[in-house]
């Protein structure tokens, strides 16, 4: 609630490997379709690992003003598009007279580091003067948030979170975007020994929960989602798709990217989001787990369901959609929500693909024979993070 008012989902924007809309992702993410592929923009020839979970085909151009376009980085692109589609979808119109009341909110975990390594390399070969005006704010993570403000005359509160209840707006449009391919994102990520190293057949390589499993997918792309106080909703007679009804944040405290051994940290934020929420454990109907194809990781949250969830976690259909579109780091929790979003809106809960050899570690109901069929009452989504960051969101099926 916000002072007092309940919190609905009325509209969702995505642009995936899998599609460039909410729809195109959902129906590819039902259908158990892989997003991931050997890297397409730029030549990943030597590096330890090759494949990604890239957007293809995307002209932004074709969707946004050209002019406009071409001072936005990749990653501020896809939020600007993602949320056109979300508010259209929505409904709702930022007038003269609402925008002080319409906030937003876009996390990036890199923001445009496709422009701070572009300007390094004119820097060093072509000197300082040659530097680009619009590289600041190309490169600066809260730009995503900025430049949807700017264009849609929203000056409600307007930040980014790299790692709401506050009253202060009555609708907020909320997500995160990432753009972060790009050779010296990939290099790293292959530096800290994260990442998969499969080469061949590329849609295999992220493999959550699996015992052949050897890290993580890079990923890019945006999800937003349109939140807003249930009495504005219903007052401009928007469509309600969900309720978002807890939310909880902690910190491992652990370590700087290794999860608590135990998922202790990831127990602790469930737990809060359902206290918040005053809902039973046994009650979740569906989780999307972060389940990001990692030794440490699928292993820690694995425990961290059986901590809250007990004999229940056996019964609850879970699942990990970065089996398909790979970890978009600051997006991935948003485009989560998104798809969790479309599991209580459609009653299906996705699948998790390439589980072909559990982990006996992983014991659980992690949806490996593809998309079921499913009344999905609450839905939870976890989002974790280097640092030892963790978040959990629960929706619910709005009942009015």
């Amino acid at each position: 609630m916000v002072n007092g008012s309940r919190v609905v989902v009325t509209g969702t924007g995505a642009i995936t490997s899998l599609g460039h809309t909410t729809r195109e992702t959902w129906e590819a993410v039902k259908a158990g379709r892989s997003g991931v592929r050997r890297v397409q923009a730029f030549d990943p020839s030597g590096m330890p690992s090759q494949v990604a979970s890239e957007v293809v085909d995307f002209k932004p151009e074709a969707r946004l003003d050209r002019k406009e376009a071409r001072r936005m980085s990749r990653f501020v692109q896809f939020a600007m598009v993602a949320t056109r589609e979300a508010l259209e979808g929505s409904g709702l119109k930022i007038t003269e007279a609402n925008r002080d009341q319409v906030g937003v909110i876009v996390g990036s975990a890199i923001g445009g580091l496709e422009q701070i390594e572009e300007a390094l390399t004119v820097l060093k070969e072509r000197g300082p003067s040659r530097i680009s005006p619009f590289t600041v704010p190309m490169m600066i993570a809260d730009m995503g948030a900025g430049m949807i403000s700017i264009a849609l005359g929203a000056r409600g509160p307007n930040y980014c979170t790299v790692s709401i209840r506050r009253g202060d707006a009555k609708a907020m449009i909320a997500g995160g975007s990432e753009a972060c391919v790009t050779p010296l994102a990939l290099a790293a990520f292959c530096a800290s020994r994260a990442v998969s190293t499969r080469q061949v057949e590329p849609q295999l390589a992220s493999r959550p929960f699996d015992l052949e499993r050897d890290g993580f997918v890079m990923g890019e792309g945006a999800g937003i989602l349109i939140l807003e106080q249930l009495d504005s909703a219903r007052k401009r007679g928007a469509p309600i798709i969900a309720e978002i009804v807890g939310y909880g944040a902690t910190a491992d405290a652990s370590h700087i990217t290794a999860p608590d051994p135990v998922g202790a940290g990831a127990a602790q934020a469930m737990k809060r989001t359902l206290a918040k929420a005053r809902v039973a454990p046994e009650d979740v109907s569906y989780i999307n787990a972060h389940g990001t194809a990692t030794q440490l990781g699928d292993v820690a949250e694995t425990l961290a369901f059986k901590d809250i969830f007990g004999e229940a976690a056996y019964r609850i259909p879970i699942s990990s959609t970065k089996s398909m579109l790979g970890h978009l780091l600051g997006a991935a929790g948003s485009v989560e929500a998104v798809i969790s979003v479309k599991a209580i809106e459609e009653g299906v809960a996705p699948p998790t693909i390439n589980l072909e050899h559990p982990d006996p570690q992983c014991d659980l109901d992690y949806i490996p024979e593809g998309a079921r069929e499913l009344d999905v009452k609450l839905a939870l989504s976890n989002s974790f993070g280097f640092g030892g960051h963790n978040a959990s969101l629960l929706f619910k099926q709005f009942r009015g």
